[in-house]
């Protein structure tokens, strides 16, 4: 659980309309979650996004804004992904937009380490700008549905030139009042070491920050690569409704 506090400065974002989600997040302890981004690949933003929220996001992004996928089509699982393909709708555009604003100085000290050269743009539609002129334009943010059976195997969503190292990820239905099983997990392959894996223990309300595929580690000998992949383990009960939003399009 994070720590509320005032360490992020708000003139930072003077110039721009403060917004309830702007509100929200600049509560949140930001040098604990890097912390904890960097130690971890993960930072849990508890009860973030609200119960009453999460509950009313499967009613407000279901429709024909959004393209199904089997996971079982792109051998990925069992269960649907509801890709925003139309657009994303506007409570998620804004929780998007304003949770990259504040990940973005995270990315670009990744970045050093790792051997990158550009640093990423401070605001999210310059970045998606990047985006589109790499020929990336095919929506991965989305809401997943899993009934019985329902999993999503060990992935990856790293597909382009243009890729930013953290995605978001939250569970819209309750667990075990919703559903059963159906757990958020995370593997990391450090250099000559066993996979290590997390279990998430996510709420509803709940946001985790994860690592999208890469992240640098500092070791004895200095900083390595970490790589991260995520699933969801199968669900024995009910139907688990999941959301997951990237900062970048895949080609």
């Amino acid at each position: 659980m994070l720590i509320l506090g005032d360490n992020l400065p708000t003139e930072l974002f003077a110039e721009r309309p403060m917004t309830p989600v702007d509100a929200t997040l600049d509560d949140l302890n930001w040098a604990h979650i890097r912390l904890q981004l960097d130690m971890e690949g993960y930072a849990i933003l508890s009860g973030v996004l609200g119960v009453d929220v999460a509950r009313n996001l499967p009613l407000q992004t279901t429709g024909s804004g959004t393209s199904r996928v089997a996971l079982e089509s792109c051998d990925l699982g069992q269960g649907d992904l509801h890709y925003f393909s139309a657009g994303m709708p506007a409570p998620l555009a804004q929780w998007r937009a304003a949770l990259y604003r504040r990940l973005v100085s995270i990315a670009n000290d990744w970045k050093e380490p790792m051997g990158g050269h550009h640093r990423f743009p401070a605001e999210l539609e310059d970045f998606l700008w990047l985006n589109r002129e790499a020929g990336q334009t095919r929506a991965q943010s989305h809401m997943n549905r899993l009934g019985v059976e329902g999993y999503m195997s060990l992935h990856q969503r790293n597909h382009g030139e243009q890729v930013f190292p953290m995605q978001v990820v939250a569970v819209l239905s309750e667990p075990g009042v919703d559903f059963q099983g159906g757990e958020f997990v995370m593997t990391e392959q450090r250099p000559r070491m066993q996979s290590r894996p997390m279990v998430l223990p996510l709420k509803l309300g709940d946001v985790a920050i994860i690592a999208t595929a890469e992240r640098p580690f500092r070791g004895a000998k200095g900083y390595y690569r970490v790589n991260i992949k995520h699933a969801i383990s199968r669900v024995t009960k009910g139907e688990r409704i999941g959301l997951e939003l990237s900062f970048h399009d895949a080609p």
